[in-house]
């Protein structure tokens, strides 16, 4: 199964598609994850300019996020234009849960640094369902592919999502259980 360039210049093509509200969306997608990814990493950035340490893991929260930007920039085309009916059903709200449990899951890992004990748990949960719905959803995609509902574009941006989200939030996880190395020494410097 190979994904041929023509493939996914017409996929991308289908952009020309879009009417107002499927660019408020698409740009509230995309541009919430390439937000998140910029704050975080000139966070780092800020953080290593004024003598903060951060453990190789916290770098690939932005790293992670990029991939997972990338692939939903694509992948949001398709789920906007050519699928967007057959999405309808349950897949829709399926999205919808998964992107609910994923801002839910960043929210309270940020929490967590101040409060582990009270936030680590839940953080841990909500995390745990965003990955278990991102499973039921591959399940979903993988079905209308093999009815012809689908097609490799779709389905190779979703393998760059689940890498993307999962070496975000692996590297996130990690990052909390060292102690969020570096996060103390980046937050003294913006309170200077």
């Amino acid at each position: 199964m190979q994904l041929l360039p023509r493939e996914l210049i017409i996929y991308v093509g289908r952009i020309r598609e879009f009417d107002r509200t499927d660019w408020a969306v698409y740009l509230f997608w995309v541009l919430g994850m390439v937000g998140l990814g910029a704050v975080i990493a000139t966070f780092q950035l800020f953080g290593r300019a004024h003598g903060a340490s951060f453990p190789a893991e916290a770098y690939l929260v932005p790293i992670g996020v990029a991939i997972f930007a990338a692939a939903i920039a694509v992948d949001t085309i398709g789920h906007r234009t050519i699928y967007k009916e057959v999405l309808r059903g349950g897949e829709q709200l399926v999205h919808h849960v998964i992107i609910a449990l994923g801002i839910s899951s960043c929210v309270l890992l940020c929490f967590a640094y101040e409060h582990p004990a009270t936030y680590a748990i839940p953080a841990a949960v909500i995390t745990g369902l965003s990955f278990l719905y991102s499973v039921v959803d591959e399940a979903m995609h993988w079905r209308r592919y093999l009815k012809a509902n689908s097609d490799k574009v779709e389905m190779w941006s979703h393998v760059f999502i689940l890498i993307g989200h999962s070496i975000m939030m692996l590297g996130w996880w990690r990052w909390f259980l060292l102690g969020y190395p570096g996060v103390a020494e980046t937050l003294q410097a913006f309170n200077a």
